[in-house]
């Protein structure tokens, strides 16, 4: 009887795991249909600001995070001609941030870098820059990892961001093998950011080298 319970009780585990898995996969899948409609709803509104030369905005194929156009684009303004809308800012945010939870990171790099073309000075275009240097590091571009963390610092001086996106790139350039300028950057951390998370990290680190 015993052995019959434990096989009963694997069965509905694995039952579970299949309809979890399932779940994922759902969720893997409306992400990247958020994204891709979203994306497509935002360029159909570019299209016809791009029909008129504006001379009051740079051109070229670098976005605001310093990377190239995505393939088959062309380069949007570096900065949004469109007054701000928080609603629509965050929609686009949420978009991009939920091609992490799906662990989709070319496309999480890409909708970040578009975020942060269209909606340079938005509320969350400091976590946005952030989170690029997340993803790009998840893919294992360590350059671009090393440009969007030290954009943060950059661009939003006074983001919360900023210590994180400190230590993370202290960390970038450890792998790169630039070991002159992370203990600079670790103490950087803890002489200017004393109290947070990072800094007690940072000290750490210190401590071991």
């Amino acid at each position: 009887m015993q052995l019959q319970q434990m096989q009963d009780d694997i069965a509905k585990l694995r039952g579970q795991i299949e309809v979890q898995q399932n779940d994922i996969q759902q969720m893997k899948q409306e992400a990247l249909q958020r994204y891709q409609d979203l994306d497509s709803r935002i360029q159909a509104q570019q299209a016809p600001a791009a029909a008129a030369p504006n001379n009051s905005q740079p051109s070229g194929g670098v976005n605001a995070a310093g990377a190239p156009a995505p393939s088959g684009q062309d380069a949007p303004p570096a900065a949004s001609s469109e007054p701000g809308d928080p609603a629509k800012e965050k929609l686009y945010y949420d978009a991009a941030f939920d091609l992490i939870k799906a662990k989709d990171f070319d496309k999480a790099s890409q909708a970040f870098a578009a975020f942060l073309r269209k909606y340079p000075n938005s509320q969350y275009a400091g976590n946005a820059q952030y989170w690029l240097g997340e993803v790009n590091l998840a893919k294992g571009d360590l350059p671009g990892a090393e440009q969007a963390f030290s954009k943060v610092g950059q661009l939003y001086p006074k983001h919360a961001k900023v210590p994180d996106s400190l230590y993370k790139l202290a960390d970038v350039e450890r792998r790169m093998g630039h070991t002159d300028k992370v203990k600079g950057i670790l103490q950087q951390v803890v002489s200017q950011y004393p109290g947070t998370s990072a800094a007690q990290l940072a000290q750490r680190d210190l401590q071991k080298m």
